[in-house]
């Protein structure tokens, strides 16, 4: 027994000598994979840094080579480019570029770095990113010269770094200084205007989100006026839009269309399809506004089809909005394929109820709609064309009870409309005949709505219409596709005359060439 209770003693030291190794090791093993992990922490963002670094470098060479060979392409592949790095832009790289890139004598050198200072910082300058294996590039000296689309294109991220960033007053006061500095007469260079229209972008969008917007229009109609004389298409398409959005957020919709009815020509706006999609949509907004739905849906259907497809879902889902409320008020309904696009069903879903209601001809639960996501629509700004969707919805009903019943009392159809007295339904059941809502009789005296027996739509004009629609919409593809083709430049023809001169040239040259070689044969 003795013997016994010593081996089992034994064997428990020996159990608890292999639990506190195991536990010793398994803390050894947590403690080097924390050390890994700071590690790979730091190569990672050292790699990230020195990816940034090199791209904002070949972005510099981009405009300096646009600034040598006067070709616009490479500053705008530059700005691109920028779209993808402005999240990983941070105040230590913005300084070092800063710093190397502008000389000591330039006035905008240190404005943009104090600028640059009231940043934060970002998490990469919070961690150690000295790593031994990864070498960040090089930058340049301190430089002694720069050319100006250097300059701006360094403003201009500094600009966006202020706004990413929430720095608005900053953002605002050096996009105001740089628009004044592009108004010298050294900045009105051809090259500039991509970055000119990208400054005055960003100059109106810093206003905007401080809630300022009104005190730079007169600032912009200017810039418009002198852009339209410098025939600066990209400023000017730029600008138009910006001084569209300008009046939209005030609701100038009367200084909004004479804006757009004094526009001669859109083929400065259609050279770029960004631009041209946002100047649709406010179009089309203006015109939904201005009761002119044809107009509106048209309009909203191009920007919708000139939209980036892949990218731009918000934009994507402000158009999708308001092109179903005009199809309602054009008495159209959206089809269900609409409300389930990826990444836009959540977004459309207050307006798929909306859509149901005017469909089904309630006007209960249309208000009910309304009411529920009344905080939306005001938010969308379409909370003032939804108000005008209750006659629509009463037309709609209308016509239902027009199909289903042969005579009906008026009190019926106010009970059934929900509407407030039997007076307000005679009217609005009259003025739905005017309008050839419904085709029906109203017995006055007795209080009842004979309907008429309703005849083969196909002897009508409305199949002609729908198809004349069609053809005009394919026509109009047809047009902008031809429009937007490009064509290599045909070669100069040669005149009778020149080609007799040409054939004399080379005449003279080959009896020249003989008498050469017999000399020489001599």
């Amino acid at each position: 027994k003795e013997n016994m209770s010593e081996e089992k003693q034994e064997k428990t030291v020996e159990s608890k000598e292999t639990e506190k190794k195991s536990t010793e090791d398994r803390l050894r093993m947590s403690m080097d994979s924390l050390l890994e992990g700071e590690k790979t922490e730091e190569s990672s963002s050292s790699e990230s840094k020195a990816q940034v670094i090199s791209q904002i470098k070949s972005n510099i060479k981009l405009c300096e080579k646009t600034a040598t060979t006067k070709e616009v392409r490479f500053l705008l592949r530059a700005l691109r480019r920028t779209s993808s790095l402005r999240k990983s832009i941070s105040k230590e790289i913005l300084t070092d570029f800063l710093s190397s890139y502008f000389p000591n004598n330039n006035p905008l050198r240190e404005d943009l770095l104090n600028y640059t200072a009231l940043g934060p910082s970002s998490d990469l300058e919070m961690l150690d990113v000295s790593s031994e294996n990864i070498s960040l590039p090089n930058l340049p000296e301190q430089a002694t010269s720069i050319v100006p689309e250097v300059e701006i294109y360094l403003s201009l991220l500094v600009i966006i770094f202020l706004i990413d960033n929430k720095c608005l007053e900053p953002a605002i006061d050096c996009s105001r200084g740089i628009t004044e500095t592009l108004k010298k007469s050294e900045y009105n260079l051809r090259t500039l205007d991509p970055l000119r229209a990208k400054i005055y972008f960003y100059y109106s969008r810093s206003f905007e989100l401080c809630n300022r917007i009104s005190e730079i229009r007169g600032d912009l109609l200017a810039t418009y006026r002198t852009s339209v004389l410098r025939h600066d298409r990209v400023t000017v398409a730029t600008v138009l839009n910006l001084l569209l959005r300008n009046y939209l957020a005030d609701n100038l919709y009367e200084q909004a269309d004479n804006l757009v009815s004094n526009i001669a020509e859109t083929r400065d706006i259609a050279l770029s399809s960004n631009q041209h999609a946002r100047f649709l949509y406010y179009t089309g907004r203006i015109k939904a506004i201005q009761l002119e739905y044809t107009d509106a849906g048209r309009h909203l259907s191009e920007a919708l089809r000139k939209a980036p497809q892949t990218s731009a879902l918000g934009f994507r889902k402000t158009i999708q909005k308001l092109l179903c409320i005009v199809q309602l008020l054009m008495g159209e309904i959206p089809e269900i394929s609409v409300f389930r696009q990826a990444g836009m069903k959540s977004a459309l879903a207050p307006y798929f109820q909306l859509t149901s209601a005017v469909r089904v001809g309630d006007l209960v639960a249309f208000q009910e709609v309304v009411k529920t996501y009344r905080s939306v629509f005001v938010a969308d700004k379409n909370y003032t064309l939804i108000h005008r969707l209750r006659r629509n919805v009463i037309k709609t009903g209308l016509r239902k009870i027009n199909v289903a019943y042969s005579r009906i009392s008026l009190a019926d159809i106010c009970s059934k409309l929900h509407l407030e007295s039997v007076e307000d339904t005679e009217f609005i059941v009259a003025k739905a005949i005017k309008d050839r809502v419904i085709d029906a009789t109203i017995d006055h005296e007795n209080g009842f709505l004979t309907s008429k027996e309703t005849s083969d739509i196909y002897s009508s004009q409305e199949p002609l219409e729908a198809f004349h629609k069609r053809i005009n919409f394919c026509l109009n593809i047809h047009n902008d596709a031809v429009m937007a083709m490009r064509f290599p430049s045909k070669p100069r023809t040669e005149t009778e005359e020149e080609r007799k001169d040409r054939l004399r040239i080379e005449q003279e040259l080959a009896e020249q060439y003989e008498e050469d070689d017999e000399d020489d044969l001599i």
